[in-house]
């Protein structure tokens, strides 16, 4: 870890509109400054700023800094965020990790935390490892010829079904994104992630009220039990009206270089009985557009798999 200063802002308005990094739990920050990976000459704690609190009484807002654990086991949140969130980290990250934070982690691409590897990510012009290299990890939308890595955060993938914005502030004020317009897929400029301009923070996360949106889960398929992350997973919210769906929220995660929203897999279901027929029908239509690698062109079938179970499992009750 290279050398840096390090201040503690008083105030909101302290912190915007440097040049610093934002210092929260720093379960990510603090892993690639060892890497070298981040080489910040100014580090920005700002976890004694007063951007925290949990409110459900009419949709969902997050303080910027609440931690993962504690949205996670509040009562009222919506499940599928709750399962994201719990699935996301082991305990003891979930107590560290901030809910902005977990929102601008970067990527896992093992390529990216090397550097002695190219990496266009890291390295604007270098190249992509992952191409041509050990990919199964990898997306399979969404990935352009400089970079196919895909974004880690189990949290978004929920959030970004459920139309959820983040709250940004500035030196010239703040402003409202929806989730799904913050995160830039990579093109021709991968080092550029999302829609935070200079000197911005990640103030508070909203998500506006849908009355059956507790009719939500997340599933997440990974290599093992324990602490990893998703090779595909999939946030579902079905609105269930006499034995047939209403409408639907479904996004996916593990598979895109974003969270990948789904609404031609939720057109589909529209209208849908509650079978497994008509599930696997609707998933058939995820993977329209995908681009699978060398090392993950099992991530379609799997894809197709997951939003089937994560469906067959919110309709157990219902379907019985």
């Amino acid at each position: 870890m290279r050398p840096f200063e390090l201040t503690a802002p008083a105030t909101v308005e302290d912190a915007l509109g440097g040049a610093g990094t934002y210092l929260a739990g720093g379960t990510t920050l603090v892993d690639l400054m060892k890497l070298d990976v981040l080489t910040p000459q100014q580090v920005l704690d700002i976890n004694d700023l007063p951007l925290r609190g949990i409110d459900t009484a009419d949709g969902l807002r997050f303080g910027a800094l609440e931690r993962m654990g504690d949205i996670a086991a509040h009562p009222g949140v919506y499940l599928a965020i709750s399962r994201a969130l719990l699935l996301s980290a082991s305990q003891q990250l979930r107590n560290m990790a901030s809910i902005g934070g977990n929102l601008m982690q970067r990527t896992r691409c093992s390529y990216f935390r090397d550097v002695a590897m190219p990496c266009n990510r890291r390295s604007p012009g270098s190249g992509c490892s992952a191409i041509s290299g050990v990919n199964r990890m990898h997306a399979i939308f969404g990935a352009s010829d400089s970079c196919v890595a895909t974004h880690a955060s189990d949290v978004a993938v929920a959030l970004v079904a459920l139309d959820a914005e983040v709250v940004l502030a500035g030196a010239e004020g703040t402003r409202t994104v929806a989730l799904t317009e913050f995160y830039r897929q990579p093109g021709d400029t991968p080092e550029i992630e999302h829609d935070l301009r200079p000197g911005e923070l990640i103030t508070e996360v909203r998500v506006p009220r849908l009355d059956w949106a507790e009719n939500s889960t997340y599933v997440k398929i990974r290599d093992r039990q324990s602490y990893e992350f998703a090779l595909c997973s999939a946030a579902v919210a079905l609105d269930v009206r006499d034995g047939k769906i209403a409408d639907a929220r479904v996004a996916a995660g593990g598979v895109g270089t974003v969270p990948w929203r789904l609404p031609a897999v939720e057109e589909a279901l529209r209208g849908a009985e509650l079978t497994e027929e008509a599930f696997t029908a609707a998933a058939a239509v995820a993977v329209e557009g995908a681009k699978p690698l060398s090392g993950n062109v099992f991530k379609p079938s799997l894809l197709k798999r997951t939003i089937v179970r994560a469906l067959l499992e919110l309709t157990e009750g219902s379907r019985a």
